[in-house]
């Protein structure tokens, strides 16, 4: 009996464990293979958005001959840092998230010496890190999380996305007789409606700020960090925005809230990523770029400050002032003595006096007395 009941107990229990192993795990990742935004085996082959149609107007040619455009403006209105190792390494954690990425266009990335905690991408792959996102950081995966997110606005075309949104609501106004068909049209209204600097660029719509999240994290996981790191740094980004108003760049305006971001993030990554045995977080080259950059900064502003320092030097007297130097380098007064006798003057310590010559300057006489 004793052996009925044990075989038994054993049987159930083989049993609860095959109907365990067939039920999916509570917020398991789904593995998706249908070329979707959601297929990660298919980054880098997917359409994110760049398609050209009605959403589209711009060709990647005329996206990048766009960026590139504005890109020498930018350049002119700001200071780049121009260290090797800090620009040789951002260059290439950007160029490292790229070739994780559905971008179509190569990359130019460069770093903007601003102390604002902001990245920004301009059509076409040109990029830009600010100093103050690389020192605000603690880690690797932080700035490799906001960098993804700027990638991602380009990979899905959305500064050509929101453009075109932008000239069609403009054609929308126009009055019917001055809406021509044809290519004239199009044309016309590009001119009428070119892209300002920079600010236009980062002003996306908030379905286009959700989407370059979303795919963001795609692109960081899939370049092998922690994709928890994207929003641990959009918190850490909000707490330092309320202890210091102006951290972040007046950019993020449009941005979604980030506590309603982080939820959603966090929620894509629980149901999209599945999870990895280990992630990238950081680096040692990366806390050195970062000691690297901080001392860079500090010189930086010690040299503007020296040079705001006043500086004193010593007045000059005129020669029309009484006891003046008569013109020469002498920093001593030339003391000069009456001679009443002649009514002539003479210098002490410079020789022989004058002899009623127009040389010096003139001798102050004593008032006749009354």
């Amino acid at each position: 009996m004793r052996r009925i009941l044990i075989s038994a107990l054993a049987f159930l229990f083989a049993c609860s464990s095959v109907f365990a192993a067939d039920k999916p795990a509570e917020n398991a990742a789904k593995v998706y293979h249908d070329k979707s935004e959601k297929d990660l085996d298919a980054i880098g082959n997917r359409n994110v958005g760049c398609g050209r149609g009605v959403g589209n107007w711009y060709s990647l040619d005329k996206q990048v001959q766009m960026g590139k455009q504005y890109s020498q403006q930018i350049e002119q209105q700001v200071k780049l840092i121009n260290d090797p190792v800090i620009t040789e390494y951002i260059n290439r954690l950007g160029q490292n998230i790229v070739r994780n990425s559905d971008s179509q266009v190569p990359f130019t990335i460069k770093v903007i010496d601003d102390d604002t905690a902001n990245a920004m991408a301009l059509p076409g792959g040109f990029f830009y890190v600010n100093s103050g996102l690389i020192l605000a950081a603690d880690n690797e995966a932080e700035v490799a999380g906001v960098m993804a997110h700027e990638i991602a606005h380009v990979a899905a075309c959305h500064i050509a996305r929101e453009q075109s949104r932008m000239n069609l609501a403009q054609l929308a106004s126009l009055p019917l007789i001055f809406v021509p068909m044809g290519a004239g049209a199009y044309y016309g209204l590009q001119a009428a409606t070119s892209l300002g600097v920079p600010a236009a660029f980062m002003k996306f719509s908030r379905g286009f700020e959700a989407d370059a999240d979303y795919l963001g994290i795609q692109y960081l996981y899939k370049a092998g960090y922690d994709p928890q790191a994207f929003t641990a740094f959009m918190e850490k980004v909000e707490s330092m925005e309320k202890k210091k108003p102006g951290f972040i760049s007046k950019a993020f305006d449009s941005h979604p809230q980030t506590p309603e971001r982080v939820e959603k993030s966090q929620q894509e990554i629980a149901s999209l990523l599945p999870a990895k045995d280990e992630y990238k977080v950081d680096t040692s080259e990366f806390q050195d770029v970062k000691a690297r950059l901080n001392a860079l900064e500090n010189r930086r502003k010690l040299n503007e400050k020296d040079d705001r320092s006043p500086s004193l030097r010593r007045s000059n007297r005129t020669a029309g002032n009484a006891g003046g130097n008569n013109g020469d380098d002498s920093d001593h007064p030339v003391l000069r003595r009456r001679d009443d006798s002649t009514g002539s003057t003479s210098t002490s310590g410079t020789g022989s006096g004058s002899s009623g010559d127009d040389s010096g300057p003139p001798v102050l006489k004593r008032p006749p007395q009354l």
